[in-house]
């Protein structure tokens, strides 16, 4: 996909389609009007006879137009003026795209009006720009054998009109956006994928070859259970003891940054499939349980952004992959179990398997001497039932951390939200019999899962982030969302501008 800016008229713009918004009650923004205008008013026509009602969501294809240099028209409802914000203006991206994707349309030059500059200043309207086109034009990656739809022909998008004072901005957004599209379809890729073929194997064998892409600036290490053995991670192995598919615990580190820099830390939580263990799951929407390695795609995607982008930071990511089964080695509701910090786990149900694999990688984080930890888990249903499918969930450690976060999610469109973790939560772990339990009842799940990563974090600023409502979608657009990569991306560079 090329993405290119314009500053020419938008009539001027050579294309295969204009692509330009009106909104309801036949109102045209500045740069609809001007190409109103060069059409000799056959836009105003259409939307006074009722053809056209401007409606959110709504198009309408001309297929021959006269009075501008493309070829073709698409007009887009951006819905009331009054009401037209930047979550109004994504819509209305997102249904161009998604009508220009239906068409043979090889070139498109994108003119539709923009919010306030507060609302959507000119690096993120190029940033937005190029993400909302390159996961609208997302192909779930099926393994159905019926004769495919062709893809989409779109090969080359011009945005604008943009200032020549903008343009630099908006050139830069747009390729970080681009990036951002890439590294997305690798994480969406990673989850859609059956777990009998995204297997911790599997993930090992990708990360890899980010090293043979990245080669200097990207290194990869693998290590399997002899290994991870060698590195006594007792609770991620305790984990993997049911299940026939080896375990693997990945290193990826991204050197970017100056030699020395103390680096980011990024931890993925990688269950290819959680049945639940011994404390099985009821089997509606099992299925959905391959995506539990979300987290683990998401620190993979993030290490292909900070490579694609080539940002000057330096970038860990850490992944502890294995699969949660039931058979008669599995680990039972009452084991006890020893951690790489030395701590002991009373193991009370064993679906609450993800903290223990992140347990022992956040030990590992320690070596790196990190400026910051940040862990990504489809760790809790509570924290689904908390903040539904439309906001992360974040804890930390660090209030700062966890605002970083945040702003970074208003930025980006891919909302988080904090929740408290305070000491009481903490106390809650309590066990009779060992240091602490792996959890502690339904009341406040999402934070007691937090607090149980926080008693290994003592010494580094940590934040946690529960994607369990916002990694995947269920229903009739089951699938991987590609979520939180926009947030981490946008984190990851503003850390290294700053």
């Amino acid at each position: 996909m090329r993405f290119e800016t314009f500053s020419r008229r938008a009539a001027d713009q050579r294309s295969d389609c204009l692509v330009i918004g009106a909104f309801e009650q036949g109102e045209l923004g500045t740069e609809a009007a001007a190409v109103d205008r060069a059409m000799r008013g056959r836009v105003k026509t259409l939307l006074s006879r009722g053809d056209f009602s401007g409606r959110s969501g709504e198009t309408l294809l001309l297929p021959e137009v006269s009075g501008v240099r493309s070829q073709r028209l698409l007009l887009v409802g951006l819905g009331p003026k009054a009401q037209f914000n930047r979550k109004a203006w994504r819509r209305g991206m997102n249904q161009a795209i998604t009508a220009l994707a239906r068409t043979r349309i090889s070139s498109a030059a994108i003119a539709l009006e923009r919010p306030a500059a507060r609302e959507l200043d000119d690096y993120y309207f190029g940033r937005a720009s190029a993400e909302i086109t390159g996961s609208t034009l997302y192909r779930i990656n099926d393994l159905k054998t019926a004769r495919r739809a062709p893809l989409p022909r779109l090969g080359t998008v011009f945005f604008g009109p943009v200032s020549t004072s903008a343009t630099a901005d908006v050139r830069l957004g747009l390729r970080n956006g681009a990036a951002l599209s890439d590294s997305g379809e690798l994480l969406r890729n990673l989850g859609n994928l059956p777990p009998n073929v995204c297997t911790p194997r599997y993930l090992g064998a990708r990360a890899r070859e980010l090293q043979s892409r990245y080669r200097q600036r990207v290194r990869v290490r693998v290590f399997d259970e002899a290994a991870i053995k060698r590195l006594k991670m007792g609770c991620f192995l305790a984990v993997t003891r049911g299940s026939e598919e080896p375990p693997r615990f990945i290193v990826l580190e991204y050197r970017g940054g100056r030699r020395g820099r103390a680096p980011v830390v990024l931890v993925g939580k990688g269950v290819t499939f959680d049945t639940g263990g011994i404390s099985l799951k009821d089997p509606p929407a099992m299925d959905e349980m391959k995506y539990d390695m979300c987290g683990a795609a998401t620190v993979l995607a993030a290490i292909d952004f900070a490579a694609r982008s080539k940002l000057r930071l330096n970038v860990v990511g850490l992944v502890p992959a294995c699969e949660n089964m039931p058979d008669g080695r599995a680990i039972k509701p009452g084991d006890i179990v020893t951690s790489a910090s030395g701590q002991t786990v009373e193991i009370l149900n064993t679906d609450a398997e993800g903290r223990l694999l992140l347990c022992d990688a956040l030990n590992y984080a320690r070596r790196y001497s990190p400026d910051v930890v940040v862990d990504f888990a489809t760790l809790t249903g509570a924290c689904l039932v908390a903040l539904g499918n439309h906001h992360s969930g974040v804890m930390a450690n660090d209030d700062a951390l966890a605002r970083e976060l945040v702003d970074a999610g208003v930025r980006s469109d891919d909302r988080a939200w904090q929740l408290p973790l305070t000491e009481e939560y903490a106390e809650q772990l309590r066990s009779n019999f060992a240091d602490m339990a792996n959890m502690a009842g339904r009341e406040g799940g999402a934070i007691t899962a937090a607090a149980f990563l926080g008693k290994f974090t003592q010494g580094m600023r940590w934040a946690h982030m529960d994607i369990a409502g916002t990694a995947w979608l269920s229903g009739a657009a089951k699938g991987a969302t590609g979520r939180p990569l926009a947030l981490v991306s946008d984190f990851l560079t503003r850390r290294a501008a700053g």
